[in-house]
């Protein structure tokens, strides 16, 4: 375990930010949320370690004085940032998340606990004084460790986690006795919520990032304590105790985020019939020959086709000198384009359908289940470049 001397921003007392492994951090995590050094979960993937020492700069010794822990954002769309969580905003997102669901009890740990969901399961058990268990992230072992838990128990799962589970009735078995299955990390498809719940699975879609301690909008009803507001364009605004303190020695970005105590998303949505409904990132609406389109709609249409087939898809929108943006999706399964266009088309107009469909397998994720879109654009444009070229 490495560790690095800080001190505050303020040359207060100094404080000691340590750098810890991922089987150490439920032992640790008691001592930081309670006024002792606040610790940063190292991801086991090389790669994603480099990345990770990288974005907390072990020679730079300052550290906010009210963190409680620095947790790696995904890096899903970029280089990851390092997001200072005070004690006091992790303890008021277990105790919202706690009252939402009916109470404290036993957790599933099924994520890796460097990301914010995973952390967060072993922050609700630490502070509730319940177990947290680990399992497998393709949840084979749930059979058994839920014959072991206590009456109240909960898991957080990604949306494919999910989906892969409803293949295996001993899986949604097991499952159905939880008292909530939390699915976040990214949109779910609604047509496998809808599946997962007529098997008796409770499940809770929730919506949140890093900086927020993970979920904090549940079913699309703000958590106790959580403001969420929309601007004129739709730009999804939060305000609550359970935000992040700031970007580990970024106070550019900070200042950007964090505007009169409310954190500004890169996201968009809409309110309907008083749920908040997340329409996409801000980023994703892009010019195709001469027509605005939201890549996060036209996302949300593929990934259902994909889940038809059993299939995990992404939407991407790539510079092109003829369309402008060039809207492509990439599957794990090989389906024509034809296949593709004929299901989107009924949902969207033929300028919005994607134009060409890559089968990329396995399709790249992260450690989270996410997936990895510099990745895979690398990698799709790697491919285009000698057509391009020719072009």
């Amino acid at each position: 375990m490495a560790s690095l001397v800080a001190v505050s921003a303020a040359g207060t007392a100094p404080v000691r930010l340590r750098m810890v492994e991922s089987s150490e951090v439920m032992a640790l995590l008691a001592v930081s949320l309670h006024g002792g050094p606040p610790i940063a979960p190292l991801p086991l993937n090389p790669v994603e370690r480099a990345r990770a020492i990288a974005m907390l700069q072990p020679d730079q010794h300052v550290i906010e004085a009210d963190a409680g822990a620095v947790i790696a954002t995904s890096g899903s769309t970029g280089a990851p940032k390092g997001v200072v969580l005070s004690g006091a905003a992790i303890r008021a997102s277990v105790e919202a998340t706690d009252h939402r669901l009916g109470g404290p009890g036993d957790w599933v740990l099924a994520l890796p606990v460097h990301y914010v969901a995973g952390f967060m399961v072993l922050a609700r058990a630490c502070l509730a004084g319940t177990r947290a268990v680990r399992v497998r992230s393709d949840l084979t072992d749930l059979p058994e460790v839920a014959a072991t838990l206590a009456e109240l128990r909960y898991i957080s799962l990604v949306p494919a986690q999910l989906d892969r589970a409803l293949r295996h009735p001993e899986l949604n078995e097991a499952l159905a006795s939880f008292s909530s299955v939390l699915v976040g990390g990214g949109p779910a498809n609604p047509d496998v919520v809808e599946q997962a719940r007529a098997l008796d699975i409770r499940v809770v879609t929730t919506y949140g990032m890093s900086e927020t301690c993970g979920g904090c909008v549940y079913d699309g009803e703000p958590l106790e304590g959580v403001d969420v507001e929309l601007t004129e364009d739709g730009r999804i605004m939060i305000r609550s105790r359970s935000l992040f303190s700031g970007y580990r020695l970024r106070p550019d970005l900070t200042a950007a985020a964090l505007v009169d105590g409310r954190f500004r998303t890169q996201d968009r949505g809409r309110w309907q019939a008083g749920r908040l409904i997340v329409l996409g990132r801000t980023d994703d609406i892009v010019i195709t020959g001469g027509h605005k389109v939201d890549l996060g709609e036209v996302e949300r249409c593929v990934q259902r086709w994909a889940a038809e087939r059993h299939a995990c898809a992404v939407v991407l929108g790539i510079p092109d000198a003829v369309w402008g943006t060039l809207i492509i999706a990439v599957s794990d399964s090989a389906h024509s384009l034809g296949d593709l266009q004929g299901v989107v088309c009924q949902s969207l107009p033929g300028y919005a359908l994607p134009r060409e469909l890559i089968h990329l397998d396995p399709l790249p994720a992260l450690p989270s289940g996410k997936p990895d879109r510099v990745a895979i654009e690398s990698m799709i444009m790697k491919t285009l470049a000698p057509r391009q070229a020719r072009v």
